[in-house]
């Protein structure tokens, strides 16, 4: 997703703000009802349902938008399928993560993505990257380490999974950013799409479709409407400003991540989760600015 503004009125700030912070509660909320259910039901069950439901809310928004005729020329077809289908497999990693790790730990993995989008950058786009951006993806790969607490006892599949999730993310975010001439709605309505077919995929395996409960279907199909409209959030906030402007805040879903860990589960932050956090969230900032400084937009908000 990305901004077609390059200023923000004064009397945007706010608006701006409240959007993304309500945008990333939300998205908070979603990990951590999610968490309820994927003991009993595999995350492709999750998916597909979340995915349904939040298609069938943004659908008035979709046609609002005149979608249809843009989903007719959406510009560069593989480019489009293959960013749809990184973003989806690197949703089900992330909610794969989170079912087995704290929902702190998981997010602060996540948001180490803004470093990867800066290295992928450089590696594979040949942007140039001066010393302080390096310094910061450091600096920002060592606070990875922390929140990790790496040793043979406590590293585990669910972390690693995460980590692979946060490079599929950045590279997301690198196609995103190739394909910035498609409208914003597009792009969504694409993500949530791929993560409808791969999770009715899914649950057409052995195993990967449990009857729910009259109870447990409700709280399936509640996962979509926090998911919808922090989608919605999300694309208006990146229309009245630019992703400079909006990206910082997406460092607050780890408040939300780690009240609705302690809310719902109980879960108590290490003390390396925090001085980890810290430490990617003090150089994904640095970056984003720095890109500012220079004139670039930093990698765009994108929900989970």
């Amino acid at each position: 997703m990305t901004s077609r503004s390059s200023s923000v009125a004064p009397d945007n700030a706010l608006a701006n703000i409240a959007l993304i912070t309500l945008a990333f509660f939300l998205f908070g909320l979603t990990s951590a009802i999610a968490k309820i259910v994927l003991p009993t039901y595999s995350v492709g069950q999750m998916m597909l349902i979340r995915s349904v439901v939040a298609l069938i809310l943004l659908s008035p928004f979709i046609w609002r938008e005149g979608a249809s005729s843009a989903f007719r020329t959406m510009p560069r077809p593989g480019l489009q399928l293959a960013r749809v289908t990184i973003s989806v497999v690197e949703v089900a990693m992330f909610f794969w993560a989170v079912s087995y790790l704290q929902i702190a730990d998981t997010v602060a993995i996540y948001l180490s993505g803004p470093l990867f989008v800066t290295l992928w950058s450089t590696l594979f786009l040949g942007e140039r990257v001066g010393w302080r951006r390096w310094t910061a993806i450091v600096a920002g790969f060592a606070g990875v380490l922390i929140a990790l607490r790496p040793s043979a006892a406590t590293i585990s599949a669910p972390a690693l999974i995460a980590v692979v999730g946060t490079m599929l993310y950045a590279v997301g975010v690198l196609l995103t950013r190739t394909l910035r001439g498609t409208a914003d709605i597009v792009l969504s309505a694409n993500q949530m799409l791929a993560a409808a077919l791969l999770g009715a995929v899914w649950c057409a395996l052995p195993g990967g479709w449990t009857n729910p409960s009259m109870h447990d279907l409700g709280i399936l199909v509640f996962i979509g409407v926090p998911t919808a409209i922090g989608y919605v959030c999300i694309n208006r906030a990146l229309k009245l400003a630019p992703a400079s402007v909006v990206a910082p805040y997406q460092y607050t879903l780890i408040i939300w991540a780690a009240l609705f860990g302690y809310l719902f589960f109980g879960d108590v932050p290490q003390i390396t989760t925090a001085i980890g956090a810290a430490i990617i969230i003090g150089a994904g900032l640095y970056i984003t600015f720095r890109e500012r400084a220079l004139g670039k937009q930093p990698a765009p908000v994108e929900p989970v």
